[in-house]
């Protein structure tokens, strides 16, 4: 970790700034995250994405083996800089690599007599896959679930968005969460990896801030 260079590029916010990336980082989380399949509409990705970074959901992780989209920066409002995207071309490969990191694969469905949210254990890592807009979740992710969960719902209507549907299961299981005993802040070392991306992502010309640091570095042993 290059602590100097940090405290040189904190050294371009004001400390209100500064603090504020410190008071967001402490909430910050990898507990539970994030997963879109397939999802067409592309102002329901960069929602997914603002949903996340209000609920201090760090990663997103958005498979794109049949649709591909940027996201729309206007609807993320700027979340796109807080957020880490984490993109897939294959579904298979982002269910090995988050099962690999400890995550429980859970199934955001209304059937196959799914886990109602609020008797959901918060106290496991899990990665919450939502579906296409129409379809649902693959087959693939429905036989690669480790547990299914849903939304209690009281009408005729048996779907939301899947914006609204993020939102309402992160407000319930992240206020848990917190109201537990889970270790689920992040640790120091990924703390300084994320500042270190919102930095560059915030300062204005920071790669040339960074190359003339780094150069500075380099020549000062030679100029003793």
């Amino acid at each position: 970790m290059d602590l100097e260079l940090l405290k040189h590029l904190q050294t371009f916010l004001t400390e209100r700034r500064n603090n504020l990336f410190q008071k967001v980082l402490s909430e910050r989380t990898r507990h539970f995250t994030i997963v879109t399949e397939d999802v067409y509409q592309l102002h329901n990705t960069s929602a997914v994405m603002r949903t996340c970074d209000v609920f201090g959901i760090q990663d997103l992780h958005v498979v794109e083996e049949k649709v591909s989209k940027r996201i729309d920066k206007e609807i993320a409002m700027g979340a796109q800089k807080w957020v880490s995207l984490k993109r897939y071309n294959s579904i298979n490969d982002c269910i090995k690599n988050l099962k690999n990191s400890g995550y429980q694969i859970i199934a955001t469905t209304p059937h196959n007599n799914s886990t109602l949210l609020h008797d959901f254990d918060v106290s496991q890592k899990s990665a919450f896959f939502f579906g296409k807009e129409s379809e649902g979740l693959s087959d693939t992710v429905m036989n690669a679930a480790d547990g299914f969960l849903k939304i209690p719902m009281y009408g005729f209507t048996e779907s939301l968005n899947i914006s609204v549907s993020v939102a309402i299961i992160l407000q319930s299981v992240v206020s848990k969460m917190k109201q537990s005993k889970i270790n689920w802040q992040l640790s120091e070392e990924e703390k300084f990896d994320i500042e270190m991306q919102w930095l560059k992502k915030t300062i204005k010309a920071s790669e040339e801030i960074v190359q003339r640091f780094e150069n500075f570095k380099n020549e000062a042993p030679n100029s003793k």
